[in-house]
């Protein structure tokens, strides 16, 4: 097995001799926010995960059913060790930090019993609802997943990457069950019918609702003799009986799932990807090149692009590419009968009408790119007959190498291209007016067309509506009512406005005009309801006798006091609105999930309504509930344990300080269990964050969160460390503001350091933080943020920790996070803001760690190497720890037990121990700026390689709808 790297440098060898302290993982939502549709409920805590295949998944804790992982993410909370004692041994009957060999040895490491039992719980059930509201599944997940499956070989191509064994992604979590429950009258849950039929050890994925609700689909595969796993069979139960089996009669018919997998077109039909028969063996990669790789630029075109991970390379990349990727359609019907439909070809989606008579199909085709991933290739949109027969092209979009970098920037052409989900077969799109480059000036900006999917021949599509910011989305209703939504980025403008799709009569007008920084005036989400088609609508409500038009705005309801979420009966003629559920704000967080009385079609009584509505405190674990009115009763139907119970007396506050240039800022501070501030006094303290970008400081000073909300743990959260006896300051506030025309990161340093300061003065005038063993640390652009602190502000920190961070911006040339300027065009700020020009002034002990294979934008892996011989170059004390198969979030086992071990370690000796080193250093650091050293200004400027911000790259179309919802 391949254990993690590890270099570690001493600044000072006497440091070395110190006594170490013993040890003791389909609607559209935006900002407005535009609403989605449901999909999958996520209970806490979650292992870590790649996300594979997403559909529409629109609720706060819901995530898509057909998805085969959450997300991987960064859980934000902290932790430490305030004990001195109570010493253990791991596995190996060996002391966690017995001498400094053991701890350069290399080997994979275990935490304390303590953090370990938190991490190896159980992991929680996803749920997810019929479509009739009346069957719950709880889909059964494991726990860490063992660094072997990271290990299996996968593919790097065009952006993603894939495992060749199973011709899907790569890295793919899974279910290991599936458990049906009858939903009751009262709204108690019925005893769990197993879904049967299926070899032990099958790894399910792509779980998903035939329309009627009668039976599942779903993806298996299994491991194999060699430690290989089998290739994706798709099978289906029958919800009745819980009885599984394999759809298709031959074996040989194996699912492609490398982008989309497949569709219920009807009750009993599905389209599927499979992979081609007799596709034959991988090409082989040539023993001897037959040339040199050339890219050219002979036309002069003006091409930037950030610095995208796993491109293709060369010829046999681009052939490689089509062999995995390319699908060959299948009709199917449920008795197993399968029709080749089209050519085979690369789909990367397959999207039903509504009404099930057409299929809309999106595929990319050559030339390939060296330059960008593959949602920028060549892309075609065709609309089929649901039986397979060509209608007509949509469009044949060209190669997009050229979008530029400036935010909402986007492709050229058609883009958005779906299927009104209140019309049988009718098609909208959105086309760029300003050529896709955000910083041309035009009006309008963008143009919103609809057509049928045959229009009669001489029809043009139909201008539905303009906008003059960058369109966001529509929320349908029916021909009387949608919602069009625009955003500006630059400016956090965000419009909402009301047309009518069937009038040409009524003028459009605008129902919401805000910042999207400002939660305090956010007036919620329209809810959906389901309609007999499967789509998502908006719910209009009828409320009595009234005549008026009803919706429900679904709302986080952000105050000065914390999130206080909020259900509004809302009049969209005159703007009235009627405030008919609010969450209790004294000891609870609730909020509202979903509706549950949609089955039907047609406006919702609201003597009827039903909703679905989840309960949390400080101490108590998410539960979901049902609400019904006219009594407004809530049935509980779930009664999850509490996953950490040694943690379940934690201690939870949201506080509020004050920059020293007036800035509001918040922080959530976390104590152990039972802490006694007289007997225990100040405690280590672990500040974990990750800074945010803002227009104005009364945005960046409101209140975000709610106290009452439980505290969850992931498997590399920071609040893992208050069974170590730390005080955690999670998320506190770090917002770099730029007012007017300055940009944000102008001021960078001076606003980081002015934001940790007042976060330190904060908890140390508390008296639960002891003021030489406070520790800072982040992950991605919050590792970032802690070596610039330890860089800057050596006063504050006795140590940090960065976890697959990004530490020289000249290797992000062309813009990095919300940075879009270039390093030519910024040079000062890309300089003054890399911690690793200014690695000379860090002389505070920093732990590095790393994933070898960090697929993340901005962030590659070597950027820690670099920045690791620069500290080490300088004499600084360093660690650095790269997990062998990890990207960037880490997944396996072995890995984050791993990240815990050296994280609590590094803790425990330069923050509980190591008190004393503290005023020598700042000493030394005040020395240095005395002598010009920490204010002297770098001239130097080295630049290579691309350039990305810590965000993953999304395909353009999506980028107009990245969720930021209430609901």
């Amino acid at each position: 097995m391949r254990v993690p790297k590890v270099c570690h440098l001493h600044r000072l060898s006497v440091l070395s001799l110190f006594p170490l302290s013993p040890p003791p993982s389909s609607s559209r939502l935006c900002r407005l926010s535009p609403p989605r549709a449901p999909g999958r409920l996520r209970t806490r805590p979650a292992a870590p995960s790649r996300t594979i295949m997403t559909s529409s998944s629109p609720l706060r804790g819901l995530v898509p059913v057909a998805s085969a992982a959450a997300a991987a993410a960064e859980s934000s909370g902290g932790g430490g060790n305030g004990s001195a004692s109570g010493a253990a041994a791991d596995d190996s009957g060996l002391g966690y930090y017995e001498d400094e060999g053991s701890a350069l040895g290399g080997a994979y490491r275990l935490p304390p019993p303590e953090i370990r039992d938190i991490v190896d719980a159980p992991p929680l059930p996803a749920l997810s609802f019929s479509p009739q509201r009346d069957k719950i599944l709880f889909l059964k997940r494991r726990a860490l997943p063992p660094l072997a499956e990271l290990a299996r070989p996968e593919e790097k191509l065009a952006g993603i990457r894939i495992d060749g064994k199973c011709n899907t992604r790569s890295r793919m979590s899974f279910y290991t069950g599936i458990g049906i429950h009858q939903l009751l009258p009262d709204g108690k849950l019925g005893p769990e019918k197993e879904v049967h039929g299926f070899p032990d050890g099958a790894k399910i994925n792509f779980v998903t609702w035939s329309n009627d609700g009668r039976h599942l689909s779903f993806s298996i595969r299994f491991d194999e003799e060699d430690n290989s796993s089998s290739k994706l069979q798709l099978w289906v139960a029958d919800v009745e009986t819980g009885k599984a089996r394999p759809l298709f009669e031959s074996p040989d018919i194996r699912l492609n799932a490398v982008f989309d997998n497949f569709v219920w077109i009807d009750n009993s039909t599905l389209v599927v990807c499979t992979i081609p028969l007799g596709r034959g063996e991988p090409p082989r990669k040539p023993l001897v090149p037959g040339g040199p790789k050339i890219q050219s630029n002979e036309q002069k075109s003006v091409i930037q692009v950030r610095t995208f991970q796993d491109l293709l390379k060369d010829e046999y990349d681009e052939d490689l590419f089509d062999y995995y990727a390319t699908s060959q359609l299948l009709l199917v019907t449920l008795d197993g009968k399968a029709k080749e439909i089209g050519p085979p070809a690369v789909y990367t989606s397959i999207d039903p009408s509504p009404d099930g008579k057409y299929v809309l199909i999106t595929s990319i085709h050559r030339p390939y790119s060296f330059t960008v991933p593959c949602g920028r290739f060549p892309k075609k949109v065709d609309v089929w007959t649901a039986n397979g027969q060509f209608v007509r092209e949509l469009c044949d979009l060209a190669l997009a190498e050229d979008i530029p970098i400036a935010f909402n920037s986007v492709r050229k052409g058609m883009r958005s291209i779906q299927w009104r989900a209140d019309k049988p077969s009718t098609l909208y799109w959105v086309e760029t007016q300003d050529g896709g480059d955000a910083k041309v000036e035009v009006s309008p900006r963008d143009i919103i067309y609809t057509q049928p999917a045959e229009p009669l021949e001489g029809d043009q599509p139909e201008i539905l509506h303009k906008v003059d910011l960058r369109y966001g989305g529509v929320s349908w209703c029916d021909d009387s009512l949608a919602l069009v939504y625009e955003s500006w980025y630059k400016t956090r403008r965000t419009r909402s406005w009301v047309i009518s799709p069937g009038s040409k009569d009524t003028n459009p007008r605008i129902l919401f005009d805000r910042s999207s920084e400002d939660a305090y005036s956010d007036p919620g989400s329209p809810m959906l309801r389901r309609t007999p088609a499967g789509t998502y609508v908006i719910a209009k409500v009828k409320k009595g006798n009234d005549e008026g038009t009803y919706v429900l705005l679904n709302g986080s309801g952000a105050t000065p006091e914390g999130n206080i979420p909020f259900l509004d009966l809302f009049e969209i003629n005159t703007g009235s609105k009627e405030r008919i559920w609010q969450s209790d704000k004294e000891k609870y967080f609730e909020t509202v999930v979903a509706l549950m009385s949609d089955q039907n079609d047609g406006d919702i009584s609201l003597d009827q309504l039903k909703i679905l509505t989840s309960k949390e405190s400080k101490t108590e674990n998410t539960q979901y509930s049902i609400m019904s009115w006219p009594d407004r009763k809530a049935c509980q139907i779930t009664d999850f344990p509490h996953p950490y119970p040694q943690l379940a007396s934690l201690k939870k506050e949201m506080i509020r300080y004050q920059r020293k240039d007036g800035v509001q800022l918040t922080a959530t501070l976390y104590l152990p269990p039972n802490y006694d501030p007289l007997k225990e006094g100040p405690l280590p303290c672990l500040v974990w964050s990750y800074p945010g970008e803002f227009k104005s400081k009364d945005a960046a000073g409101q209140v975000r969160g709610s106290p009452n909300e439980f505290a969850g743990i992931g498997p590399t959260s920071p609040l893992l460390w208050l069974a170590r006896r730390f005080a955690i300051l999670s998320g506190p506030t770090i917002p770099i503001i730029g007012e007017g025309e300055e940009e944000a990161n102008d001021r960078y340093v001076e606003q980081l350091v002015g934001s940790a300061e007042a976060a330190v003065e904060e908890v140390i005038r508390r008296g639960v933080a002891h003021p030489n063993k406070i520790a800072i640390g982040g992950h991605s652009y919050g590792a970032f943020m802690t070596a610039n602190l330890l860089a800057h502000a050596p006063h504050l920190f006795c140590c940090g920790v960065a976890r697959s961070g990004a530490y020289n911006r000249t290797l992000t040339p062309f813009g990095f996070q919300n940075e879009d300027r270039t390093l030519w065009e910024a040079t000062n700020t890309y300089v003054e803001m890399s911690p690793f020009m200014s690695a000379h002034k860090i002389k505070k002990p920093i732990l590095l760690i790393h994933g070898e294979e960090d697929n993340n934008s901005g962030t590659l892996t070597m950027q820690s190497d670099r920045f690791f011989n620069a500290l080490k170059g300088h004499g600084a004390l360093c660690r650095l720890v790269v997990l062998p198969f990890e990207s960037h979030g880490y997944a396996a086992r072995e890995s984050i037990m791993h990240v815990l071990w050296e994280t609590d370690r590094w803790l425990q000796k330069y923050s509980v121990s190591a008190a004393s080193d503290v005023t020598t250093d700042v000493n030394s650091c005040k020395d240095a700026e005395s002598k010009g050293v920490v204010g002297s200004e770098v001239k130097v400027v080295g630049a290579s390689g691309g350039g990305n911000p810590e965000l993953a790259d999304f395909d353009q179309d999506q980028l107009t709808c990245i969720p930021r919802s209430s609901l």
